[in-house]
């Protein structure tokens, strides 16, 4: 093979756009990596997407492969953006959406209300036609009022329909049925079926999925229309991919029928990057810590798997049930704390960083935009951790004065001083972060111990090597590239889908060929779709997943299954769901095990990216060496601290801290102590003192 290959990943965030781009050269087998940032450019999202490419000097006639994640459906959703949306469901059943569940958070308040449905009471319409939760029809579905539904809905202006019937997870007939006549009724309006995101029970959540769905696919349609033409505009002609909230990508095409699987694909993808990365430095289990300007997220990897889940909700917290989307996203926790986190006293005098944020517009009180409020970033800068010279990447001149004044007013409601105050700031910061790093961890049963923290984002570097201490992990791991490391993450995706099927089985004698059968029969869909878009089935792997349960329970336990099923491993299987049970919960129980679904996760290769590792050179990172600055590490006091050039460390440098490595997107605080090392792929390796 001759010439040069140009891989592109762009990532749409609340306030940046972020690229990567991979360009390598066949001949010689080097990658030459170009990274960008340029700001977000709401509501028209793919204008900042053109703009990134512009700057980082990357040419879309050039690009052979391009892969895109993008915030544009959680805040459709969160901002309340979307379209008026019409539902049409079971007779009878309309209002499951606005009953919903009764385990309300706030539970002593007794003027608790319950989260207002996505589409008001006046346009969910019904439709006579019954299934059971066999899949057997016990009464024929009867369209003969849909026409004047839908005169119902042009009337109110209605710009998308969701369908969702009882037990069509069983047997989506009357709902394909139903969707096809919509269609030829009302060929323009944009109209989803629940069976199409997802076959699992649970008719609250599978309803609210397809409505939510239905209320943002307007908009996203229109934004991955508009990228796409910008995109051929400017003489691109590769494959486009969309990432996904399951750690993979999918075609335009499909993405746009289903949008709701983007709801959390910027996490998704540099969480995935984490497991990719960990594959490349022989280190399999990791706790992955994203630290952005608004939120820190978190995930567990083990054994290198990203652990998806479909129990996922937005909007829920201590006094808001929130709203359920029943789609594959991967298993993360979500917290309001990052480098916007707003520091502030309550009535009892205590001190709280977060959930508040600064945002972008005024942002810190440092960015000289107005802003008043102290925040995680005034306390790093005040303390000398961020280097007030190069502030940004040199982008912004700090506004010492602010950060000051505003360190100073929280200061005063406490009767200390800016300094023990930036110090409480960073210390609760932290402490904020390893309670959410517990959650997915020591809750989980898991030891902290066995992993190695892996940070990113803006902040990652700046709290990573703390927490590490902390928790106790082997060592912590900055990627390069860490403040985009989610756009990296993408290039790193596999084409990938998740189908989840509903079937009740007893582990007995018999269940075997049922279960076998239902992956069978997912297999053959995921082939005939995959192929559907050109994508040879050789080249589709497949992954297996039961959803078991003690018999009776709510909840399920999803137990990896490998290879056929028959009646003589079903053993073998019960064991191994008793073995996950127990980590999990800490018990088991001596009682008869079901299935409740299969997970089957179908994937094929489109064009990812393989690293190629530099060869280590000399130790000394002298050349590295910018300076020294005193820094102070709130708990380990203040200490003079080499300041080194994050893009001049070279694989195999190495020095020991107190430290500070600076590049133009990110910082990291190496504490007193901890010894340092730049690997050959140019992540830098963090080993804990006493660790």
């Amino acid at each position: 093979m001759s010439g040069k290959t140009i891989r592109v990943a762009t990532d749409v965030g609340g306030t940046f756009t972020d690229l990567v781009c991979f360009e390598t050269d066949h001949e010689t087998g080097v990658s030459k990596v170009t990274t960008a940032k340029s700001d977000t450019t709401p509501p028209d999202f793919e204008e900042g997407v053109l703009n990134v490419l512009e700057k980082g000097g990357v040419d879309p006639k050039s690009v052979d492969f391009l892969a895109h994640g993008t915030t544009v459906v959680i805040n459709a959703l969160t901002e309340r953006k979307g379209v008026k949306v019409g539902l049409i469901t079971t007779e009878g059943f309309r209002d499951t959406l606005e009953i919903a569940r009764g385990n309300r958070p706030d539970f002593f308040n007794l003027h608790y209300e319950k989260p207002a449905p996505f589409v008001p009471r006046y346009l969910r319409r019904e439709l006579p036609g019954r299934m059971n939760y066999h899949g057997q029809e016990m009464r024929p579905l009867d369209l003969s009022g849909l026409p004047e539904i839908l005169d119902i809905f042009r009337a109110d202006s209605v710009q998308a329909i969701a369908i969702s019937f009882l037990h069509s997870y069983a047997n989506p007939s009357h709902e394909q049925a139903t969707l096809a006549e919509v269609q030829r009724l009302w060929p323009e309006i944009a109209v989803v079926s629940s069976h199409q995101i997802t076959r699992e029970w649970r008719e609250y959540e599978r309803t609210n999925t397809a409505v939510m769905s239905a209320y943002v696919q307007p908009a996203a349609q229109r934004y991955l229309t508009r990228l796409s033409e910008g995109l051929s505009a400017k003489g691109f002609d590769g494959n486009l991919f969309i990432m996904q909230s399951n750690c993979g990508v999918d075609s335009l095409e499909s993405v746009s029928k289903i949008p709701i699987t983007m709801v959390e694909s910027g996490p998704a993808s540099g969480f995935w990057g984490a497991a990719e990365l960990g594959k490349l430095i022989n280190e399999p289990n990791m706790l992955a810590l994203d630290i952005g300007g608004t939120t820190a997220k978190c995930s567990l990897i083990e054994n290198g798997k990203v652990k998806i889940m479909t129990d996922y909700w937005i909007e829920r917290d201590r006094k808001s049930a929130g709203y359920p989307i029943m789609v594959p996203v991967v298993d993360l926790v979500e917290i309001g704390n990052g480098g916007g986190s707003i520091a502030w006293v309550d009535d009892f005098g205590k001190l709280h960083v977060g959930p508040q944020s600064a945002g972008a517009m005024p942002g810190p009180a440092a960015y000289g935009r107005g802003g008043t409020k102290a925040t995680t970033t005034d306390a790093n800068l005040w303390l000398g951790r961020i280097n007030r010279d190069y502030f940004c990447g040199g982008a912004i001149d700090a506004d010492m004065v602010s950060a000051e004044k505003a360190l100073h007013e929280v200061a005063s409601k406490l009767g200390t001083d800016a300094d023990d105050i930036a110090r409480g700031i960073i210390r609760i910061a932290n402490n904020n972060m390893v309670n959410a790093l517990k959650l997915v961890s020591l809750n989980r049963g898991f030891d902290p111990r066995d992993f190695t923290l892996v940070a990113f984002g803006g902040g990652g570097g700046m709290h990573a090597v703390a927490l590490g201490v902390e928790l106790g992990v082997k060592k912590v791991v900055i990627p390069a590239g860490a403040s985009v490391f989610s756009a990296w993450g993408m290039m790193m995706s596999d084409l990938r889908r998740d189908y989840f099927v509903t079937k009740l089985a007893d582990l007995k004698t018999g269940a075997g060929t049922v279960i076998e059968g239902v992956f069978a029969e997912a297999e053959a869909l995921a082939l005939k779709q995959f192929g559907e878009e050109g994508v040879d089935k050789a080249k589709v792997k497949f992954l297996r997943y039961g959803k078991f349960r003690y018999q009776n329970q709510e909840h399920t336990t999803e137990v990896l299954v490998k290879g056929q099923i028959t009646d003589a491993r079903l053993a073998d299987i019960e064991t191994a769901f008793h073995e996950t049970y127990e980590r999990e919960y800490t018990y088991r129980l001596k009682a008869p095990v079901e299935l409740v679904g299969i997970h089957l996760v179908a994937s094929a290769e489109v064009g990812k990216l393989t690293m190629q590792e530099k060869p280590k050179g000399p130790a000394d990172a002298s050349s590295a060496l910018k300076g020294e600055r005193d820094v102070d590490y709130a708990l380990e006091g203040i200490h003079a601290a080499k300041i080194y050039d994050g893009e001049k460390l070279e694989p195999g440098m190495s020095f020991t801290g107190p430290a500070v490595v600076e590049d133009s997107g990110t910082t990291l605080v190496v504490h007193p102590g901890n010894r340092v090392e730049v690997d050959g792929f140019g992540n830098i390796h963090i080993h804990l003192q006493g660790a």
